[in-house]
This record gives structure tokens, C-alpha cells and sequence, in this order.
């Protein structure tokens, strides 16, 4: 143990409950991550069982999005000032009720209601579950195993919605897909309530900074609702332009704000350290990839494939394996070996290598030679570099700023997965039309024109892939160019109250 670690108060008796408290912080994870893909694989019945319009059914997806995202910051800073444990059982609490009140809807806008308060929760529970794992492993070794864990059900999750989501919908009803919450919730909440000690001297008891709040929300909301608009109502559509220019004014703002404040909402040494920064852009990046690419192959291989439901989830088993694998194997073992920017930049480009095969995609793709090796390269990469990334994200925060930090990793995935979704969907769609206007005139049979329609399709999944892998490319260069930390955790992390911003490290890559 290092002398660092010594002097701190409560940094050398970790406590004794802390792994048994990782299997109710991984399972509430797991709830969130499985919810954001769950419900998409359901969303056709419930629409069709409530009545929801074409135009309304966004709102499922969008109601959770704006909440989630909008209130992250403020969710963070929540947990530093009630304490993480407190705020985790009440996300999970919330949310369970939530998940019921969605599985029991009798209308649509019960079910944006519902979704909307998901939102909420999600946004109380994400930040503190993280917050608590950066301030409860303060050893190296331990550090890396538990964030290992962590990262690989964070990357892993979705595709596991996918599945569960799948089995669901196909065998039981869309209801269980909000129903199955409430097990999840209520294990977690009662194992985090008797098992999870927070250490002492952890709490940012400053005022809430209310102008933070409401700048920070409401900027955060405009720019998720931005991209989702630009994805259905298209970039130049003027509502979509007033709500990045809101958005912009209202971020510039909150940062002006946060500079001048006593008590910040988000204080800006937590961002502007650069490796926390360059954590949050280059994994705010490779989930703008990798969201894009879950929604096209998920319609690849349902539409173009004619695969089942439950049989497109399990075709999405292969990443998963390669999450796990990158991140426990991989990144877990080497975390405390090397510096976190090589195994964050090259875990970055493998992923791009994974993107590099699905960009080769026709209609007639074998799975077994092209989509299998794809998944397994992307799960691979991506689960090798999320691993350092969460970690090195609340590495040598302040504990009272923990809640915060973790509160931007979920803020940089989430306002990526709505750039991903509205970015990659844009030139994708785009392409298709124009393949479909310039071939369509030779096919003279409706089987010609079906497959020129797929053709199109095919042909506008490649073409926004191939900005998904420069976009992962650019993830590794900013890892690799910003990230100059030495071994995350190489050090014993302190964690005790009044501790300075960086604890040193025996190794710094420069």
C-alpha cells in the first residue's frame, strides 16, 4: 500500500461488504443498459395495442432520452449531496415503480408518462451506482476487477435487451418488457439498503447551484431533442435549427456560469482535466458508432434476412462474448500493466477493424464468414477500451465530485447514442433514396423493384457504416493523443474527503 493511501482517512480499510455490494450495483446497471434496447424490440406491438400514431411513437424512445439525458448532471449532483447509497435506492425504487406504471399502460400518453419518469430515475440511479463503485474500490487490483465487471455489462447490456426483449415480446407479451424491471429493481434495492456501507466524508454538502440546473437541463434536453428531431423532420428543418442554437447559448451559458459560481453544479476541473476529457469525448464518440450500427443491423438482419426477433437477438451473442471478453480478460488484466490510452486507442481500432467487415455488407452476407467476425472484433474493442475508460473517468476525482464525474460518462453516452441514432440514420436514409431514384427505372418486375428497395437498404447501412468507422478511428486518436495517464489505479486511489485532484502514479506515458 502506498504512503498516499496511508495518510488518507478510511482509504486503508476498504469495506468488507464491497464485492457483494457489486452484484447489486452491476444488476441495477444491467436493469438501465437492458432498458434502453428492451423496449425498442416491443415498441411495434405496444404501438399497435394502444393506438399510438406513426408520428407519436418516437415519444416512447424520445420521452426517455430527454428525461435521462437532461437530468444526468443534476441526477450526479444529487448523489454527492444525499449520498450515493441514498440516491441508488431511490433510483431503483422509482424506476421499479416507473416500469410498472409503462407495463400497465392503457394509452399512449401513459406510456411517454411512464417513460418519461424512467427518465428520471435513471438519471438519480446511473451516476450514483458508478460513483459508488469509483469510491468503494480504492484498490488497484480490486479497481480494475470490479470496473472490468462494470464495463462489460455496460457495453454488453443492450445486446442482452436485445434477446430478452426478443423472448419476451415473441412468447409472452410487450407488458413484460417493462414488467421484467421490478425483480431487477427490488433485488438490487434491498441488497444495496443491508449490504453497501458508503465511506465516510464523502458528501458535497455545498447549495444546489439552481441556475446550473436549469441551464444545464434544459440545454442538455435541447440538444438530444435536436438530433431526434433532425433524424425524423431532417437537418434543415427550422424547429430542429432552434433547438441546437438554444442549445448552444444555453451550454455556453452554464459554462460561464460554472466558472463564476461558489458551489458549481459541475465543476469545471472535473472536465477540463485532461484525461477525464479525453474519456468522455472519445467514449462519447465510439457510442455515436456504435448505436448507429445496432439499428441498422438489427433491420439488416430482421428485414433483409428475414431473421425472428428472438433469432436477431441471439445473433447479437457473439459481441457480447467479445465485450466480456475484452473487458474482464483483456482490460481487467492489464488495466494495472500499461497505460489506460494503449488499450483505449487500440480497443477503439479493432472495434473500427469490426465496422471495416459490416461495411462489406450485400443482401446475400453470409452471418457465419461476415456479420460473426464483425460482431466479435466490435465486442472485442469495445469492450477492451470501455473498460480503462470507465475507470480512468472518476480516477483521482475528489469524492464529493464523484457523483458528478460519473454523471458525464452517462452524459457523453447518452448524448452520443442520440447524435449516433439521428447522424448515421440521416446518411443512411439519404443514400437509399438516392440509390433506389437511380436504379429503380431498370427494374421492370415487382420482384426487381423489391430487391432494388433492398439493395437501397443495404446499400445506405454501408455508407453511414463507413462514417462509423472514421468516427471510431478518431475515438483512438483522441485516446491516444489526451489520455496520458500512467496505470489507472497504480497507486491506491484515495478516497477520503479534501483529497486533491490527482493521485500519483508510478507510470505517466508521455
Amino acid at each position: 500500500m502506498s504512503a498516499t493511501a496511508r495518510s488518507v482517512p478510511g482509504a486503508s480499510t476498504p469495506d468488507a461488504n464491497r464485492w457483494r455490494a457489486l452484484v447489486f450495483i452491476a444488476l441495477a446497471q444491467l436493469m438501465v443498459v437492458l432498458d434502453a434496447t428492451i423496449v425498442n424490440i416491443a415498441l411495434p406491438s405496444a404501438q399497435q395495442d394502444l393506438g399510438i400514431s406513426d408520428g407519436n411513437r418516437q415519444w416512447v424512445v424520445t420521452a426517455y432520452a430527454l428525461a435521462f439525458g437532461g437530468l444526468l448532471l443534476f441526477g450526479g449532483r444529487v448523489a454527492d449531496l444525499w449520498g450515493r447509497k441514498r440516491a441508488f435506492v431511490i433510483g431503483l425504487t422509482g424506476f421499479a415503480a416507473a416500469s410498472a406504471l409503462g407495463g400497465a399502460a392503457q394509452s399512449g400518453a401513459m406510456m411517454f408518462g411512464a417513460r418519461a419518469l424512467q427518465g428520471v430515475f435513471g438519471a438519480l440511479l446511473a451516476p450514483a451506482a458508478l460513483s459508488l463503485l469509483a469510491v468503494m474500490f480504492t484498490d488497484a487490483k480490486e479497481r480494475a476487477k470490479a470496473f472490468g465487471i462494470y464495463g462489460a455489462i455496460a457495453g454488453g447490456g443492450g445486446a442482452v435487451g436485445l434477446i430478452l426483449g426478443g423472448f419476451l415480446t415473441e412468447y409472452l407479451d410487450w407488458r413484460w418488457t417493462f414488467f421484467v424491471n421490478i425483480p431487477f429493481a427490488i433485488v438490487a434495492a434491498a441488497g444495496a439498503y443491508f449490504v453497501i456501507r458508503e465511506p465516510e466524508g464523502g458528501r458535497n454538502r455545498s447549495p444546489l447551484d439552481i441556475p446550473g440546473v436549469i441551464l444545464s437541463t434544459v440545454g442538455l434536453v435541447s440538444l438530444v431533442y435536436g438530433f431526434t428531431r433532425a433524424e425524423s423532420d431532417g437537418w434543415g428543418d427550422s424547429l430542429t435549427v432552434g433547438l441546437f442554437v438554444a442549445a448552444a447559448v444555453l451550454l455556453v451559458a452554464f459554462v460561464v456560469t460554472e466558472s463564476r459560481v461558489k458551489a458549481p453544479l459541475l465543476p469545471l476541473r472535473v472536465v477540463t482535466d485532461r484525461n477525464r476529457g479525453g474519456v468522455y469525448l472519445s467514449l462519447g464518440l465510439a457510442i455515436i458508432a456504435m448505436f448507429g450500427t445496432f439499428l441498422f443491423l438489427t433491420y439488416y438482419l430482421q428485414v433483409v434476412k428475414g431473421y425472428s426477433p428472438v433469432k436477431t437477438g441471439f445473433a447479437f451473442l457473439p459481441m457480447v462474448v467479445g465485450m466480456i471478453t475484452g473487458s474482464t480478460q483483456i482490460g481487467t488484466r492489464l488495466m494495472t500493466r500499461v497505460p489506460a490510452r494503449l488499450l483505449m486507442g487500440p480497443g477503439f481500432l479493432v472495434a473500427a477493424a469490426g465496422m471495416l467487415l459490416f461495411a462489406q455488407l450485400e443482401i446475400g452476407s453470409s452471418y457465419a464468414t461476415l456479420v460473426l467476425p464483425a460482431l466479435l472484433l466490435l465486442g472485442l474493442g469495445m469492450g477492451t477500451a470501455f473498460m480503462p475508460a470507465m475507470s480512468l473517468a472518476t480516477y483521482g476525482v475528489q469524492p464529493r465530485d464523484a457523483g458528478v464525474a460519473s454523471a458525464m460518462v452517462n452524459t457523453s453516452q447518452q448524448v452520443g447514442g442520440a447524435i449516433g441514432t439521428a447522424l448515421l440514420n440521416t446518411i443512411a436514409s439519404s443514400a437509399t433514396t438516392s440509390y433506389i431514384k437511380d436504379h429503380i427505372a431498370t427494374a421492370t418486375s415487382k420482384p426487381q423493384q423489391q430487391l432494388v428497395q433492398l439493395q437501397g437498404m443495404v446499400h445506405g447501412y454501408t455508407n453511414a457504416i463507413w462514417f462509423a468507422v472514421g468516427i471510431l478511428t478518431l475515438a483512438a486518436v483522441v485516446a491516444l493523443t489526451l489520455v496520458n495517464a500512467g496505470r489507472p489505479g497504480a497507486a491506491q486511489v484515495a478516497s477520503g474527503e479534501g483529497v486533491e485532484d490527482e493521485v500519483p502514479v508510478p507510470v505517466v506515458a508521455h
